[in-house]
């Protein structure tokens, strides 16, 4: 039997705060914010009420750094998808990705966009970083298809945002799970270059 000192150091040893974080996550996923504070954190994980103050101040400071990691394993899921993107599917991948992340994860997607913990210092931070991602994929797009001078902030924002909307709307209505493919439709159509023999054919001559 382990004697309680010896118990009670366990819990400050290795990777509690990561345990925290699991924990967390667990508790998100099975009772919303709502259930989610840190006495019951505590109680779930094993450990003093104390123990966990002593790595946050506050249930706001815990859900942005768990908001914070979901970017983070965001921003690898994406980086993931450009990756094994085929040439010319670039954009779809990363579409398709974040909506497949957002429907998987519904509770720790909610919590990443959540107005009180969305502009955290930490999270906006790893917000920005997992959208980097996109802002270079449509830089190398626009230069592979010659481009001139494209406008990628607002082409990134575009794209964002046309993926966070059909993610939204398929959250609200969950039969829809082929609305990205419509939505990716369409921003092929739109990022797609004019072929100069179809600009010719339109000219008449």
């Amino acid at each position: 039997m382990i004697p309680p000192m010896e118990a009670g150091r366990r819990y400050h040893v290795g990777d509690l705060r990561g345990r925290l974080m699991r924990e967390a996550r667990g508790m998100l996923e099975e009772g919303g914010l709502k259930q989610l504070n840190l006495r019951a954190l505590a109680a779930r994980t094993g450990i003093t009420t104390g123990s966990v103050y002593h790595h946050y101040e506050s249930k706001t400071e815990l859900l942005g750094e768990l908001a914070a990691g979901g970017f983070k394993e965001l921003r690898r899921e994406l980086e993931a998808a450009d990756r094994a993107a085929g040439d010319g599917l670039r954009l779809r991948s990363w579409a398709t990705g974040y909506f497949q992340f957002a429907r998987c994860e519904t509770a720790l997607f909610g919590l990443m966009f959540d107005p009180e913990i969305a502009e955290l210092a930490p999270v906006a931070e790893a917000r920005a970083a997992a959208l980097a991602v996109l802002h270079v994929i449509v830089g190398e797009v626009a230069i592979a298809q010659q481009r001139i001078a494209p406008p990628l902030d607002q082409i990134t924002l575009a794209i964002w945002a046309a993926a966070h909307g059909a993610a939204s709307l398929s959250a609200s209505a969950p039969a829809q799970t082929n609305l990205i493919d419509d939505v990716i439709t369409g921003l092929d159509a739109l990022f797609r270059p004019t072929l100069p023999a179809a600009r010719e054919a339109g000219g008449g001559g």
